[in-house]
């Protein structure tokens, strides 16, 4: 799969390009709270990580198998609801939900750019374990149906768009420029069914 193809003009390998594909198409479904965007999200965390791996974003390739893990959870919440006998509602996280989610975005920033920068050979382990921290936040958020999720996956997805230009993962910049324009319907969508 490491043959390289063109995509609209990009030059990519085909698992980015089926990498691509899938992650549209679990964004698409999140978008319209189905809760089979999950099992795409596997599988495209699943090659995802490949693709990090080989681009030395191992703040990013780690990500995806926490992706996997709490893909399956999400699923079952999205199914089961919280209680495990009704679906799950789009809601708001209060005040001080919102003040311990910065602060354990903050807190996972550091300590992903600690340990990136002294055990692996990456070149940007503050933005990989900034963005690394974000979309962790992000997903569990997502897995919970808080609204807030799309606000930070609009911010970390920007971000992404420069790291993987910088990476020359060129697909991949395009693909989270798409994110974060899905991330603004997400937003959009679920503000119209979101209980306060």
């Amino acid at each position: 799969m490491n043959d390289t193809v063109q995509f609209f003009g990009f030059t990519t390998t085909l698992l980015e390009l089926l990498s691509f594909i899938l992650s549209v198409v679990t964004v698409a479904l999140n978008i319209r709270q189905i809760h089979w965007a999950w099992l795409f999200s596997i599988l495209s965390s699943g090659l995802y990580a490949s693709v990090f791996f080989e681009a030395r974003l191992y703040g990013d390739m780690g990500l995806q198998w926490v992706f996997i893990i709490v893909s399956v959870w999400g699923w079952f919440l999205w199914w089961r609801g919280i209680d495990g006998s009704s679906q799950l509602p789009v809601s708001a996280l209060g005040f001080r939900e919102r003040v311990l989610a910065v602060i354990a975005w903050g807190l996972g920033f550091a300590a992903l750019a600690w340990f990136l920068k002294s055990y692996t050979d990456t070149d940007v382990p503050l933005a990989d374990g900034f963005l690394t921290a974000g979309s962790l936040l992000g997903q569990v958020l997502l897995s919970r149906k808080k609204i807030e999720n799309w606000l930070i996956w609009i911010v970390v997805d920007v971000l992404y768009v420069g790291l993987y230009v910088y990476k020359n993962l060129m697909l991949t910049a395009a693909l989270y420029a798409v994110f974060v324009l899905m991330a603004i319907v997400g937003l959009r969508a679920w503000s119209k069914t979101c209980q306060q």
